[in-house]
């Protein structure tokens, strides 16, 4: 086996981004991706991930802690193998958490890249830069904003967390890379074009009303019935895409509060495939939403171009 310390190392945004879009386009439906499993430990839960294709297959083993990481360590932890799907012989081990940050990152600028298209297609969306809000200061933070550069031009970053400290340097780290940013609070959204959601909260973290009509807001922090990022104001307001139907009416506490069992079943909801391949249509005065809770396929998409670039780099 190969061991890779790091998947930024063969992977970056846009690679990572494309290769997601191409999965969605070729050879991989949501909606045939397999659970995640749990299993619970004392002082947290171990996530596994398995997902296959005729190609390779592979599964992300993760944990998480209860409640705050210890000092020192960060909140997932977690290794990735990668398996040949035809001999099952385990041909690399990537980093966990960073393939997690990666897949994550590349996967909601790959569905606004297409949201913006669908809303410049019905005139919700006018020329030129946009203001985006992101909610968190942390590692997935940041790696949203280096991808959201790659599919949009941001005029500004507006960040809003609940220490100082760490947005403060999150707002430096966008100044030095050139990107005018600073610290805002939750009705900054009131001006944002673009609002992005990265974190653990069990509470929404902005009054969904204040969201303007040809806005994008992607809610991809948290997973988990008890997680909430949105409200049901904004919520029913919007056009919704999600990874896929069936994960999404599994685990997302974002979505499944906002509606009854039966409530939902009558709003179909537009899983990322469908996106791409460009059937889905905004509707003129109603923000976009993505929600994800995060799925096995993307591991093994983005693990698999960090592979194939590193063997290209040998």
């Amino acid at each position: 086996m190969t061991p890779f310390s790091l998947v930024a190392a063969a992977v970056d945004p846009a690679v990572a981004i494309d290769a997601l879009e191409l999965a969605m386009l070729t050879d991989i439906d949501p909606e045939l991706d397999g659970a995640r499993l749990f299993s619970p430990l004392d002082r947290g839960e171990f996530l596994l991930m398995p997902s296959g294709t005729p190609r390779l297959a592979g599964v992300k083993v993760l944990t998480v802690p209860s409640g705050p990481p210890q000092p020192g360590y960060p909140k997932i932890q977690g290794v990735y193998v990668l398996f040949d799907a035809h001999t099952l012989q385990p041909i690399a081990v990537l980093d966990g958490a960073e393939l997690t940050l990666a897949r994550t990152s590349a996967m909601t600028a790959m569905v606004l890249k297409h949201l913006l298209a669908a809303s410049r297609a019905t005139g919700e969306w006018m020329p030129g830069p946009s203001s985006l809000v992101v909610f968190g200061s942390g590692p997935q933070a940041l790696r949203h904003i280096e991808a959201l550069r790659t599919v949009a031009e941001l005029s500004h970053v507006t960040v809003v967390g609940r220490r100082a400290e760490p947005v403060h340097a999150l707002v430096e780290r966008c100044r030095a890379s050139g990107l005018p940013a600073s610290a805002g609070t939750p009705r900054e959204v009131a001006g944002a074009d673009i609002v992005v959601c990265t974190t653990s909260s069990t509470v929404p973290v902005f009054d969904g009303a204040l969201v303007q009509p040809h806005a994008l807001v992607a809610a991809v922090g948290s997973h988990g019935l008890d997680a909430r990022e949105i409200d049901a104001t904004l919520v029913l307001r919007s056009d919704i895409v999600v990874e896929g139907r069936a994960s999404a009416m599994r685990e997302s506490g974002d979505l499944i509060p906002a509606r009854s069992a039966a409530e939902w079943a009558e709003h179909p909801l537009t899983n990322a495939a469908e996106l791409v391949r460009g059937e889905f249509v905004r509707r003129p005065g109603h923000p976009a939403l993505y929600t994800g809770v995060g799925m096995s396929w993307q591991d093994l998409v983005v693990a698999e171009a960090a592979y194939l670039r590193s063997l290209a780099a040998v």
